[in-house]
């Protein structure tokens, strides 16, 4: 493989509607299907987080991925969330995948059973020495154990079929780290951000895209932030990640997620249904006050009208976060020598 192949883009996590007794509404995934892909999405990845795969059965996660594939119709390239519980069951779900028509997997890191690097090696290892699919390794420590940089160049290094790494820790460093490791031995291989606070500072440092949850949300955005960053264009990149940071936190903060990103697309005309996640009477009402909240900064993009009473006035962004993330970049070039 070239490096001409090489996963790049916004892939986006998608949340998967529900009817009212809970089940997949499959009409209205095949909508938002069309709908991301007419508003210039990359790619897809079903069976992430965001998709909240852990809530649906093995059944559920590959009829999800069938539906989503028999919509696309090869029109964008399909990232599939093959993690399952153990190895055998997971390898089962990259030829299932691979069947469909995807173009590759991402799989967690193990989960629950918290591993040392050389149990997380042999994991991927295993799996990549037994799938007809491209793997995508996919680090996310706050949920499950830790891919740390020496396992990612060992298993760059092994195996062909071990592709990209999907990180969503935000870890400037880290993904810099990983980048000046593999990067030299595999030009094909790719790097991709899943926190969307820090999508540009990560394209800036080599990044070849994002999975990133806003983009199922405002793809609009997230895809035009990628496209004025790799074209240089960065005080108008600079200011859409701002914009995007202000949408980001409000959804992930402010709820247990991912019920944020669902009250934010409904408000973009997807009928999410209720999430499998019971809720409490409290929760249920700060999910209403975050919608109201939402529905400015949608509002404040021209993606929806503003609420009844209308929204807060002279609220100004706070560029801390992201002053700090660049801060962090910069210092980080000139350890490396890299930076003017």
């Amino acid at each position: 493989m070239t490096d001409n192949n090489r996963l790049r883009g916004i892939f986006t996590p998608n949340i998967v509607p529900l009817d009212a007794n809970g089940e997949i509404n499959e009409a209205e995934l095949r909508r938002y299907v069309d709908w991301l892909i007419e508003r210039g999405v990359h790619g897809l990845y079903p069976n992430g987080s965001t998709g909240e795969f852990t809530r649906f059965t093995v059944e559920e996660r590959r009829r999800i991925i069938e539906i989503i594939a028999d919509q696309n119709r090869g029109r964008v390239p399909i990232l599939a969330g093959a993690a399952e519980a153990n190895v055998r069951e997971t390898i089962k779900a990259c030829e299932a995948y691979h069947e469909m028509g995807c173009r590759a997997v991402a799989i967690v890191s193990p989960f629950y059973y918290k591993l040392s690097p050389a149990g997380v090696y042999a994991y991927f290892k295993e799996i990549a020495d037994n799938t007809p699919i491209d793997v995508t390794l996919y680090n996310i420590p706050m949920f499950a154990s830790p891919i740390d940089v020496p396992t990612v160049r060992k298993l760059a290094e092994e195996c062909p079929r071990v592709v990209a790494i999907k990180d969503s820790s935000g870890d400037l460093p880290h993904m810099m780290r990983m980048i000046d490791a593999v990067r030299p031995m595999r030009s094909d291989f790719s790097f991709l951000t899943g926190w969307d606070a820090a999508l540009m500072p990560m394209l800036l440092i080599g990044c070849d895209g994002g999975t990133n949850a806003t983009s199922g949300v405002v793809p609009e955005i997230t895809r035009k932030l990628y496209d004025l960053t790799l074209l240089g264009n960065l005080d108008a990149a600079r200011s859409l990640q701002y914009r995007l940071l202000r949408l980001f936190d409000a959804m992930i903060y402010n709820s247990e997620f991912p019920e944020g990103f669902r009250a934010a697309l409904r408000l973009r005309g997807i009928q999410t249904g209720k999430g499998r996640q019971p809720q409490s009477p409290g929760q249920q009402l700060g999910i209403e006050k975050l919608s109201s909240e939402l529905q400015c900064l949608l509002a404040a993009e021209g993606y929806t009208h503003e609420p009844v009473g209308g929204c807060p006035v002279g609220q100004s962004l706070d560029p801390e976060q992201v002053a700090r993330i660049v801060q962090g970049v910069v210092g980080e070039l000139k350890r490396l020598g890299i930076a003017p």
